[in-house]
């Protein structure tokens, strides 16, 4: 099948064809033409399949085919809500590209950044609104938005949304909208909670799924090192070093982890920055760009960025704390081995989060593949702290049990224990803290430990 057989007009297909794609994926054949109809959709597609695109493309054809009777205005006819602003910011790219040879204007609207030049977009008018929920709803209480005429509702990672507690902002959402309107709901997991939200919203929809539930992406290699966790950062220097890996997208729990773990890395001679919520959003931008343009070549993300990030062939993952929500495994991971490429996904799992792992495994129902790299294998005698509060209560372990062998070959480093303050990750522009185990420390000369 190729785009020609989906029935897109013919601005679209020249601006797919200005692209380089002449075939849909399977998630963009099966819901245009659907989409097209005018029917309600309920897709499940892990990342990296071309969902933004499967509701992009037919969300310009129709908005392009039935204009508007009064022209002098022009009212905001498509909403897509995002999780996150990276994800906001993808969107919205996505739909001036597609969009390019039609009258079609568009804009997006996230926090972090000032709200005037916003109202000034909104006041000239937008056809297609991309927005993340807590911004939306300041516009709305602003009276600088008006949704009584979206003809097109678009959720888009809705699961997520739903993670990061926006559930009650998009029902005040649904509220504004009028009650004749097309839904398109597109979730990568379909939990309960999802099917609950599907069965209010969605009229009769379809139900699209390209892949079996809740499961990462089989162009993905997975692979498990068991490691102290002083001696976390150690390997994954290591790894990157002696892999020769120019990319690599690296996870923590807490904002401030990543802050630390990323300095620590360019300690190492890593070129590293940290994205997360407590960045600006100028700050976020510029690091991101610069890791896709290669002058940075490990970033170091809270899972705020597992979602919004749309990097072509991205090779490495590495979970250097697993989440403590299984689900999220797979959206972190789904970040390499995207539209038909290969990945590798790393996780470097302490005593401490052998439960996670089990749990993992659990959602994947299958085990992930054991690494041993020797000169890094776990102390087998260190047990997991005991949890307190729902918290573990130290910093992991005995003071300098991480300052065990070294690979053959590799420069002598030790470590250090540090304290890590409680951080939630910043979603969108909607915040919850979340209690998180601390990140270890760096390698540096031995000394004391310290808090």
């Amino acid at each position: 099948m190729s785009f020609n057989d989906l029935g897109l007009s013919a601005e679209l297909l020249r601006a797919v064809s200005d692209q380089g794609y002449s075939n849909p994926t399977p998630i963009q054949a099966k819901a245009i033409p659907i989409i097209l109809q005018g029917l309600d959709v309920l897709a499940g597609a892990q990342t990296g399949t071309g969902k933004t695109a499967g509701f992009t493309l037919p969300l310009l054809h129709r908005l392009s085919s039935n204009k508007p009777t009064d022209n002098n205005r022009r009212p905001v006819r498509a909403l897509v809500l995002t999780p996150t602003r990276e994800l906001a910011a993808q969107v919205a790219e996505s739909v001036v590209t597609y969009g390019k040879h039609l009258p079609l204007k568009s804009g997006v609207i996230f926090g972090g950044v000032n709200i005037n030049p916003q109202i000034s977009m909104l006041r000239r008018g937008v056809d297609i609104l991309i927005a993340t929920p807590g911004r939306l709803l300041d516009h709305v209480n602003q009276r600088t938005l008006d949704l009584s005429q979206v003809e097109i509702l678009v959720l888009d990672e809705a699961d997520r949304m739903l993670d990061m507690g926006f559930i009650h902002d998009i029902r005040k959402v649904l509220a504004l909208l009028p009650k004749q309107r097309q839904n398109l709901l597109f979730s990568a997991t379909f939990s309960d909670e999802i099917k609950r939200l599907a069965d209010g919203l969605l009229n009769a929809p379809v139900l699209i799924e390209v892949a079996r539930r809740n499961t990462a992406s089989e162009q993905v290699a997975q692979t498990v090192h068991l490691v102290d966790k002083g001696r976390k950062r150690e390997l994954l220097s290591y790894l990157i070093g002696d892999g020769n890996w120019q990319q690599v997208l690296v996870f923590t729990r807490t904002k401030h982890g990543a802050n630390r773990l990323a300095d620590q890395l360019t300690e190492d001679g890593l070129r590293a920055a940290a994205i997360h919520g407590n960045k600006s959003q100028g700050a976020r931008t510029k690091a991101l760009a610069d890791f896709k343009k290669g002058s940075v070549r490990v970033l170091v993300a809270t899972d705020i960025a597992a979602r919004g990030l749309d990097i072509d062939q991205l090779p490495h993952v590495v979970n250097f704390e697993l989440p403590n929500v299984p689900e999220d495994y797979v959206h972190r991971i789904g970040r390499t081995g995207r539209a038909g490429n290969e990945g590798e996904a790393v996780s470097l799992v302490c005593v401490d989060e052998h439960k996670l792992l089990r749990d993992i495994e659990r959602v994947l129902k299958r085990e992930v593949p054991r690494g041993n790299i020797k000169g890094f294998e776990p102390d087998l005698s260190i047990r997991p702290e005991p949890i307190q509060n729902g918290r573990r209560s130290g910093g992991g372990g005995r003071p300098g049990a991480s300052a065990g062998a070294r690979r053959p070959g590799s420069k002598p480093q030790h470590a250090r224990s540090t304290g890590s303050r409680n951080g939630g990750n910043a979603t969108g522009d909607r915040r919850r803290s979340a209690g998180a185990k601390p990140t270890q420390g760096a390698p540096r000369p031995r000394r004391a430990a310290s808090r």
